[in-house]
């Protein structure tokens, strides 16, 4: 019964605040408060007034609560200063101290609040709305602290202040101190409710103009409501005033506490109702100024790549940071905090990923880096710019770019959150960062060398410095399809077997009964016909769990020569990838481009679920095969053998392939969608014929 009845008490409660309050939000009571506005375009700096009243209602608010309340020092400094700028126009003074004979004379009692309220309306009528309240809130400050200073300092011995205090017969703040305590908890909950709306109506005023306009919905609403947040602030003021002038000879108090504290109480929680609303339009027009300023950053980028600069500076600071306050990079050698002077007038590559950068793309660049460094000729700096969200950041992500930042030798970013979000969205929509890496090339003068120069730097390293496309077109004209091409910068030993005129086959894929007999059919011929056979496991792309089990097993079963580290695998499949792609960058089909061509033969090969294998000799003798063509012409060395003395080993087994061919075929070609440049059209390298086009959704939990 007890829970019923207190929920009776509380329903009542909010009826009767319905009541109080509802006649003053209607629309007639609107025109009313709107009829008072006619501003007259003086502009009142309210900065300095709400510091000095911050202040001085924050102590007042702390003596009602502790009784007296000295100042730490720091409150003193705050204190201070607040005191030393400000510098109020004398006229404003005058209106400061009529509003506060207004509040001490005619809130007195129990009269009318929204007569009274009315009244200071009118007195403020040529002001803006946040001149009103701040005014408002000024002269309220004086009649508290007079009250104050004379109640606290009657009880120190003052003579002055004992005979002010008697003659209003002020009660004794000490004496009485837990009687007063609900009066005076009341009212500094509502004093902190209207200064707190307050605070939020100037805040609409200091919006930036250029980047939110009066009409645009949040600001709109916002507006529109203001006027009446204004006059609750007005309102709860006069309550505030009538219930300080009621401590004047403490007449009828328990009656009139009991009646005014709960008036009090409704309207604080009226103005936090204000509040949370007004504070929800200031977020709308935050969030509504942040991304106009964004877009103007972000066009404002676009204009700066298209001037021309004298060096990298401007570029480089818009890009990373603009300020001078404190250093944003890290040196990755020495692990210390410096300038972006330390890259003026260089070539600078912008190394832009996630979190999820491997560290096998980490240590072939480390390699490139040192290498660069080292040999001094085409030097070039790089920097790291994470790309993370900041709504998804945790000690977990925060861990983890630590831990890949330890692992580079090059410059990174101190801190990822002080990339700018036009810059995001510039490195997203212009250079097309989606998820997997990609390295920006800048020149000294700050100019765009490459949007992505990372499908050079896997397949040829610093030697396509200063990575422009004239530099990759002048690269792929001096190459051919080749053995070299294929395994250029991962492993030596296979480019001196060749030179060496040795027999070499690279083979692939998961099958472990088709290798062992691929392998062992494969070194049977080599025996039977007589010649050095080197054999070379190179994987399969994108399965890096898998590849470590498998050169575990190569390590047990001999099958061949392997790649003892899954980074030397990664790379022969990013490479041919970054093959792919550089040519399509570059407009070249299957049809009309032999390396192309053959790259997505190999892609497709691994896209398949079975083995596959390249046979070279010298430098650009290749056949190729899938697993069972390839182990089938193997095993059938008899029947074509004896062309070898008049083709070659390498022709003789390519045309026995040719024979073996059937026109049954079903390849898959499986391309990152995240890189960029996926071709619209593309042909089996097989046939001809234009490949169906599938999407695929791949998680692979190794």
């Amino acid at each position: 019964m007890a829970s019923t009845h207190g929920g009776s008490n509380k329903m009542q409660q909010r009826k009767e605040k319905r009541r109080l309050f509802a006649a003053a939000d209607n629309s007639a009571m609107m025109k009313q408060i709107q009829a008072t506005h006619q501003p007259d375009g003086r502009e009142v700096d309210v900065k300095p007034i709400i510091q000095i009243v911050d202040q001085v209602l924050i102590q007042l608010i702390a003596r009602s609560i502790e009784g007296h309340h000295e100042k730490s020092e720091n409150e003193k400094l705050e204190a201070a200063a607040a005191l030393a700028e400000f510098d109020m126009l004398d006229s404003l003074a005058f209106v400061i101290h009529k509003i506060s004979c207004e509040l001490s004379c005619k809130c007195s009692g129990s009269g009318d609040a929204h007569g009274s309220t009315m009244v200071l309306l009118n007195y403020l009528s040529s002001y803006a709305w946040h001149g009103k309240v701040v005014l408002t809130l000024a002269s309220f400050s004086v009649v508290f602290g007079e009250f104050w200073l004379v109640a606290e300092m009657s009880t120190k011995e003052n003579t002055l202040a004992k005979s002010v205090a008697l003659l209003k017969q002020l009660p004794d703040i000490v004496e009485n101190s837990s009687s007063l305590m609900p009066q005076f908890d009341a009212v500094n909950k509502l004093v902190k409710a209207s200064l707190d709306v307050t605070m939020c109506i100037v805040k609409f005023k200091e919006l930036p103009s250029q980047y939110i306009s009066q009409d645009s919905p949040p600001m709109s609403l916002a507006s529109a409501y203001i006027p009446i947040a204004s006059y609750w602030v007005i309102r709860s003021i006069v309550a505030c005033s009538s219930q300080i002038s009621g401590f004047i000879g403490m007449r009828n108090e328990s009656m009139s506490s009991a009646t005014e504290a709960w008036e009090l109480s409704s309207l604080a929680h009226k103005m936090a109702s204000i509040y949370e609303h007004l504070n929800n339009q200031l977020d709308q027009c935050y969030r509504a100024i942040e991304e106009r300023m964004q877009i103007e950053a972000f066009h404002n980028l676009v204009r700066l790549f298209e001037t021309v600069h004298i060096d990298n500076m401007k570029i480089l600071r818009a890009l990373i940071y603009a300020k001078d306050d404190f250093p944003p990079l890290i040196d990755g050698t020495t692990k210390t905090k410096t300038s972006l002077e330390i890259l003026r007038r260089k070539h600078v590559l912008l190394l832009i990923s996630d979190l999820d950068l491997s560290q096998e793309e980490i240590m072939v660049l480390d390699n490139l880096y040192k290498d660069a460094k080292a040999r001094g000729e085409g030097h070039y700096e790089m920097v790291w710019i994470p790309v993370v969200e900041k709504s998804s950041w945790n000690e977990a992500a925060n861990q983890k770019f630590e831990y890949l930042q330890s692992m580079m030798a090059w410059y990174s970013v101190r801190d990822p959150f002080i990339i700018e979000p036009s810059v995001i969205k510039y490195i997203k929509e212009v250079w097309n960062f989606t998820k997997k890496a990609i390295v920006v090339a800048l020149d000294p003068q700050g100019r765009l060398s490459s949007p992505n120069a990372i499908h050079m730097i896997w397949i040829w390293g610093n030697l396509a410095f200063p990575f422009t496309r004239e530099k990759e077109e002048s690269m792929w004209k001096q190459e051919i399809w080749s053995l070299e091409l294929l395994v250029d910068g991962i492993d030596p030993s296979v480019l001196e077997w060749m030179t060496e005129g040795k027999f070499i086959c690279l083979y692939g894929g998961e099958d472990l009964e088709w290798i062992s007999k691929f392998t062992t059919a494969a070194l049977s011929v080599a025996k039977a016909g007589g010649f050095e056979l080197e054999m070379v496991y190179v994987g399969k792309s994108n399965a890096k769990e898998r590849m470590q089990k498998m050169i575990n097993t190569f390590a047990t079963r001999k099958f061949s020569y392997y790649w003892p580290n899954v980074t030397s695998i990664w790379f022969f499949w990013a490479r041919l990838e970054s093959m792919l792609y550089s040519k399509l960058q570059h407009g070249r089909t299957v049809e009309n481009d032999e390396i192309m061509s053959e790259v997505m033969t190999v892609l497709s090969f691994d896209g398949s679920d079975q083995g596959w294998a390249i046979f070279c000799r010298g430098a650009s003798e290749m056949a190729r095969a899938k697993g069972d063509t390839a182990l089938t012409s193997l095993l059938e060395f008899d029947k074509w053998k004896e062309n070898i003395d008049k083709l070659g080993l390498v022709q003789a087994l390519k045309d026995y392939l040719d024979q073996l061919h059937t026109p049954h075929h079903c390849n898959r070609l499986i391309l990152p969608g995240s890189t960029g440049g996926i071709p619209q059209k593309v042909v089996c390298a097989e046939c001809g014929r234009q490949m169906e086009k599938y999407f695929m959704y791949r998680c692979c939990v190794e």
